[in-house]
């Protein structure tokens, strides 16, 4: 077996951790925004940076990605893109209760990204017994033209990551968006050895 790719009991540990850092950040996020938030079964698998860029360049209707990078205790570290659709755009001020041009749009994406990422993983973070640190985040320019080049310059190099899609609904708004988690090949055997101290304090 590959030394990234994470063993069957490995993999039913983070998901059912993820699970339920999911159903406590939907809470969280439902009183912070005053509406249900449903966030769907996220997918966890591993995928190389050349193919992940090629996907997130040809996705059709994106309007931007919004880039935060985390790290914590014990060699976890990684970064959360937040992917929105054109049709999204006009409905974030609504969501977070912003007066007519009160923030610029991007102002608005960031803002509503660094809710959803940190939510999460603060969540996340204390289901491992961890605590995490987050960098700005950063709008990613031009996505059809340079994402690519965006994704080389985050602060770790990679080949392989291991990849967490998590999609966020806000019925109420008919707003939704999608959280990938990426974990470069040299933090996964990090977060390998956590699931292993969890599974063995079972």
């Amino acid at each position: 077996m590959n030394e990234f790719c994470l063993t069957e009991d490995q993999h039913d540990c983070l998901q059912e951790l993820i699970n339920i850092a999911m159903g406590q950040a939907s809470d969280q996020l439902a009183r912070y925004l005053d509406t249900f938030v449903y966030l769907k079964v996220p997918s966890i698998e591993s995928v190389e940076a050349k193919v992940l860029m090629k996907t997130l360049s040809q996705q059709k209707n994106t309007m931007a990605v919004v880039s935060q990078g985390f790290f914590g205790y014990e060699g976890i570290r990684g970064e959360a893109l937040l992917v929105y659709q054109k049709d999204n755009s006009s409905r974030i001020a609504d969501l977070l209760g912003y007066e007519p041009d009160e923030l610029s749009q991007d102002e608005q994406l960031i803002d509503i990204s660094s809710i959803l990422t940190t939510t999460f993983l603060n969540v996340f973070a204390r289901q491992i017994n961890n605590q995490l640190s987050y960098n700005a985040p950063k709008l990613l320019p031009n996505v059809q033209g340079i994402l690519s080049e965006n994704l080389q310059q985050m602060p770790f190099s990679w080949n392989l990551a291991l990849k967490i899609s998590i999609n966020y609904q806000v019925t109420d708004y008919s707003f939704n968006c999608n959280m990938i988690l990426l974990i470069p090949e040299t933090a996964i055997t990090n977060i390998k050895h956590v699931l292993d101290r969890i599974l063995a304090e079972l």
